[in-house]
């Protein structure tokens, strides 16, 4: 299912009004952004930082690939001589699909607690935490970039998003301050930033296994340009994107298709082997049940029970020099490490193929994104069973996606994928952020 043409140019419009005159006095547009991204040790968790408010501080947030909207706290210690809050039945508000109003029961007016102010859900997906929160506007920066370094530093004097309270922040990592969408709307961060530079719809993500090394959402087309001077835009496999028609978020005003990206994975292949499963599961129903997507705030792939237990099986017989050992939490197949060698792109272990439109077109998981070492002589299958009937049969979680560049075209709903960037020699902390271009 894709969304018609009238409601993109719909949204189009609106955003040309509400954000075009909102950039900065300047005559550079920038072709891209980019955002460092970094791994949080003790949550698993990839985080970012932007520049908001006046004057400017910088706030940390959690990444959210699927998520709809950037969302932050705003009750508390929120100061800037620049937040504004679109009143209810604006046309920010009817782009971001908000029809409701609000009414703060406080005297003050303060960020947060506004009148006659639109309402949406800020959703922690972490946890399914939701509650409304007032639309809201402020100042935000963000480094531009050529694709190799970064560079001039540039300004959008009213960037949407949407106050949330303190409770919003349960189970994310230590001084986050909200969490940052990148999902299929027309508020999220990839939307607004696109609109607001003129630059194509695109962005895309490279996660870096490191908790020590910086990751990069890059906002616009490439080049993704990665030391030693690896273009990794030029090597990318295509497939298409799909639309869940139904909302996958925790709560909803109205019903609406899901902000996710889901993937149209046909069969999973160990070694060349297919992998016996229900492969009715892989569809999305029409209550939008089952399917296939792509997640940064799940650590580790999740896989629907039944498919898990076939999949377990299957690797186990493929990896038959290494026996299995006791399980660590949260993983149900484990292994002893001395039995299993090396290569240039992680432990020798079977390769796992996810097959999309056709046999030639697969998502190829080498030994660094399927295992996870987590004792000395102990290693892991990094995939994690999801029990009977989830929402979504597979969801492809954060350690799968590391050192593979993801490039995501909303114009033509299309996903780029890489596979492992140790394949080039390089890995996704390697983009130059010291120099600037």
């Amino acid at each position: 299912m894709t969304l018609s043409y009238n409601y993109l140019l719909f949204c189009s419009l609106v955003l040309s009004v509400i954000i075009s005159p909102c950039i900065a006095q300047t005559s550079f547009r920038p072709k891209a952004l980019i955002l460092p991204v970094t791994k949080d040790a003790s949550t698993l968790q990839y985080l970012t930082q932007i520049n908001q408010r006046t004057p400017l501080v910088p706030v940390k947030y959690t990444l959210d690939l699927g998520g709809q909207f950037l969302w932050v706290v705003c009750l508390e210690d929120y100061e800037s001589s620049s937040f504004t809050s679109p009143p209810c039945h604006s046309a920010p508000c009817s782009l971001a699909n908000a029809p409701f109003c609000w009414d703060c029961s406080d005297s003050q007016p303060r960020p947060g607690c506004n009148n006659n102010t639109c309402n949406l859900l800020p959703d922690n997906t972490i946890n399914g935490i939701s509650f409304n929160g007032p639309l809201s506007m402020d100042v935000a920066s963000i480094q531009s970039t050529n694709g190799k370094n970064p560079g001039r530093v540039v300004s959008v004097p009213k960037l949407l998003f949407v106050c949330a309270d303190r409770f919003h922040l349960t189970d994310l990592a230590n001084g986050v301050r909200g969490m940052a969408g990148l999902g299929r709307n027309s508020i999220s961060l990839p939307s607004l930033f696109s609109s607001a530079f003129s630059f194509p719809r695109k962005f895309a993500i490279c996660l870096s296994s490191s908790t020590k090394a910086n990751g990069a959402v890059f906002f616009g087309d490439g080049p993704y340009v990665m030391l030693p001077g690896v273009d990794v835009s030029t090597s990318l496999i295509y497939t298409p994107l799909i639309l869940n028609p139904v909302s996958t978020a925790s709560l909803l005003f109205r019903p609406r298709p899901s902000t996710d990206y889901f993937i149209g994975v046909k069969s999973v292949k160990i070694n060349g082997h297919v992998v016996p499963l229900n492969t009715s599961l892989l569809s999305i129903d029409k209550n939008g049940v089952g399917g296939t997507k792509i997640s940064t705030v799940h650590p580790y792939t999740v896989l629907e029970s039944s498919i898990y237990e076939a999949f377990v099986k299957a690797f186990t017989k493929e990896l038959a020099n290494a026996p299995r050992v006791e399980s660590v939490s949260p993983f149900g197949a484990c292994f002893d490490s001395t039995r299993i060698g090396s290569t240039r792109v992680g432990p020798a272990v079977p390769q796992i193929d996810l097959v999309l439109q056709s046999s030639d077109v697969y998502w190829r998981i080498f030994g660094a994104n399927s295992m996870v070492q987590v004792k000395s002589n102990v290693m892991c299958l990094g995939f994690v069973d999801g029990g009977v009937n989830p929402r979504t049969s597979i969801v492809i979680g954060g350690h799968q996606l590391e050192d593979n560049l993801l490039q995501f075209d909303l114009a033509t709903s299309r996903l780029g994928f890489s596979s492992s960037l140790l394949f080039r020699r390089t890995t996704c902390s390697n983009f130059n952020f010291t120099s600037t271009a």
